[in-house]
């Protein structure tokens, strides 16, 4: 599997990761970048579908509704909340860009369970996690608390200079509810300045799979199992958009063994 995913054009469907491509069963992700005017489209099938308006403003119709106009953040580095759409299976969705627009197209496998409906930007709250330089701030869209969806977990995190993210390493690999849950995750990135780069690494605890990315503007990283730290040199600030889906909807992991003891001794200041 290819871990690294480069932008297959600057403009229009940039991304477009399916479960087939992936070589896994839940996760699929799309990117669209367009210019005022212009149309993204689809439909949802058998999955359900959350469109994050990661920057701009669009006209917005989807499941037989008119959403009006959607977005009001123009740069994704405002930090402030994502205008969302949550689509459940058997949806058709269209977006008309009204200004430059970068959309994101969140999918997992739909059961019908859920109505159409808004998320965000009410009720969506940036917030602190972690300490020192391991300090970042996330914008939970969809996360398990939030009965929005059958199957997809989705959130937005910021990683401030120089620090790191995910971190202390933790997986999710494994179904084994309550003590892990198996989750397929992608990573939508972006830098700030957009010339700068961060780092990645995906690796499982004996080494099968072990690569190091250097991850940049617009890149998407797939993590099918395993470890998956990254971080952001001085100078750059991160942004990425989690995706995760799995059998069930619980977001449940372990930190990696030998390096616990930071999340332990962060946890015990607290």
């Amino acid at each position: 599997m290819k871990l690294l995913r480069k932008p297959q054009a600057d403009h229009g469907l940039v991304h477009q990761i399916t479960p087939k491509d992936a070589g896994w069963g839940y996760v699929g992700f799309d990117l669209w970048r367009l210019n005022p005017g212009e149309v993204a489209e689809g439909r949802t099938a058998d999955r359900e579908v959350i469109l994050v308006i990661v920057e701009g403003k669009a006209r917005v119709t989807g499941a037989g509704q008119d959403w009006g106009e959607m977005g009001d953040r123009m740069d994704v580095f405002e930090k402030t909340p994502p205008h969302c759409l949550y689509l459940p299976d058997g949806s058709d969705w269209r977006a008309e860009a009204l200004t430059p627009l970068t959309l994101a197209v969140c999918s997992a496998p739909g059961h019908g369970g859920h109505a159409p409906r808004r998320i965000g930007p009410d009720g969506i709250t940036l917030t602190p996690r972690g300490q020192g330089a391991n300090t970042r701030h996330i914008n939970n869209v969809a996360m398990e608390n939030e009965d929005y969806c059958d199957s997809l977990l989705v959130t937005e995190v910021f990683t401030p200079s120089g620090n790191w993210s995910s971190y202390p390493p933790h997986r999710h690999d494994e179904d084994d509810y309550p003590r892990m849950t198996y989750l397929e995750e992608t990573y939508y990135h972006r830098l700030n300045p957009a010339q700068g780069y961060g780092i990645q690494r995906v690796f499982t605890d004996d080494s099968s799979l072990d690569e190091t990315m250097a991850v940049q503007n617009h890149d998407v990283v797939l993590v099918p199992k395993g470890h998956h730290p990254c971080g952001v040199p001085y100078g750059y600030e991160m942004y990425y958009l989690n995706v995760m889906a799995g059998p069930i909807r619980k977001w449940r992991y372990e930190n990696h063994p030998d390096h616990d003891w930071i999340w332990q001794r962060d946890n015990a200041k607290t």
